[in-house]
């Protein structure tokens, strides 16, 4: 009862004792880490598996000074092992929180919360994959070392490695989906195909990449629902990610109308739109007529803007002001049938009258910029030599 007696009383000293230099360090670095973002890190997420470590590790020597003239005694050994185990488990916890801090620290040089943050989130994505994997090394490589404590486990190892061909054999085959997974994770964050807070198009929905883990990701649709893929749908299925080189994107709002809708002069009012709106990021503003069939024309307005969302509601803008635009000021423009019956000569706007002069057309060095795409401005001279073909046709019966 005595040798018990010492043993507590050593063990609860060298606790103490524990204890109190590892608070003296932890108020040390914080007064001496104001400044600095690792030393804050540290005293933040590691002065509690720093506080375990050290006190198990007291603990253990507490008690084998004290039962050093008891050798062979069982519950020596007993305690001796639980401690070891607890060692290892506080310095697992201990090297994932050193681990952690270190991946925050960079991150910290990194912002997302800037508008041009492609290399920012390039780098989170891949940060954050690595912490889950180190993470999950740690864990594993830790209950491998106190499985191996056991000398039970030990004498098994033996036998297991011997058919561990056929082990992992059978593994793999069990698993393939969720390593196709795992390895497809792995892929995603190093191969900079999509990232987080990037704006992609999955399976007929518009959302932003919320959560990338090794085995499955988060979109969250516009509309604040959740739509959870398996990271290898991204390696094997086409997708759209509308903000991989940069945020700003480009979108469209299309008009089927009459043939007697002047184009011109809706130029001028999708121009006087967007210029009057902060939605509108200055680069792209363009209306074309890209089709002339069935009796209609379809006019499409391309616009511009610095993110996903704002170009989300400037298309809306840009649709509701048109059709009010052509519903007030240019009623003849509006999609109907004709069924002329008569003299077609007569001076009705609607029907074809026969011009008395022919229009002068413009030369093509004064053609308006809203209405080329592919030219007429600097951003459309650039667009030309991006989207430039092919030298020779392409011959369609090959």
């Amino acid at each position: 009862m005595r040798s018990y007696l010492e043993t507590a009383a050593a063990a609860l000293v060298a606790a103490a004792v524990a204890l109190l230099l590892v608070e003296v360090v932890h108020r040390l670095a914080r007064r001496l880490g104001r400044r600095s973002l690792l030393m804050t890190e540290l005293t933040d997420h590691s002065h509690r598996p720093f506080q375990v470590a050290a006190t198990v590790l007291a603990v253990q020597f507490g008690v084998r000074f004290t039962t050093r003239y008891a050798v062979g005694s069982p519950w020596r050994q007993l305690v001796l092992h639980v401690l070891v185990l607890a060692l290892i488990a506080a310095a697992a916890w201990l090297l994932a929180s050193l681990l952690v801090v270190i991946e925050d620290t960079a991150l910290a040089r990194f912002r997302v919360d800037v508008p041009n943050n492609r290399h920012a989130r390039r780098v989170r994505t891949q940060v954050v994959m690595l912490r889950r994997l180190t993470i999950a090394v740690v864990v594993i490589l830790a209950v491998g070392v106190m499985l191996m404590t056991f000398p039970a486990v030990r004498g098994i190892g033996a036998g297991v490695l011997t058919s561990a061909g056929v082990v992992a054999a059978v593994a793999a085959l069990a698993a393939q989906s969720l390593l196709g997974n795992v390895f497809a994770g792995i892929q995603l964050a190093f191969s900079d195909a999509v990232r987080l807070d990037d704006v992609v198009v999955v399976e007929g929905e518009w959302g932003r990449i919320e959560e990338l883990t090794l085995s499955y990701v988060v979109v969250q649709i516009w509309d604040d629902r959740r739509l959870i893929l398996p990271t290898s749908y991204f390696t094997r299925t086409p997708f759209q990610n509308w903000t991989r080189t940069e945020a700003a994107v480009l979108g469209t709002a299309e008009f089927d109308l009459d043939w007697a809708i002047p184009v011109q002069a809706m130029r001028q009012e999708l121009r006087r739109l967007v210029e009057s709106s902060e939605l509108w990021d200055g680069r792209v503003c363009v209306l074309q007529v890209t089709d002339a069939t069935g009796g209609t024309v379809t006019v499409r307005a391309l616009v511009s803007a610095a993110d996903a969302g704002s170009l989300w509601d400037l298309r809306c803008l840009v649709r509701e002001h048109l059709v009010a635009w052509v519903r007030d000021h240019q009623p003849t423009a509006l999609p109907r049938t004709r069924a002329e019956v008569g003299d077609a000569s007569g001076a009705l706007p609607w029907q074809a009258v026969r011009s008395r002069r022919p229009a002068r057309r413009l030369p093509d060095t004064e053609m308006p910029d809203d209405a080329r795409l592919f030219g007429g401005s600097e951003d459309g001279e650039a667009r030309s030599e991006v989207f430039v073909g092919p030298d020779e046709p392409v011959d369609s019966r090959r």
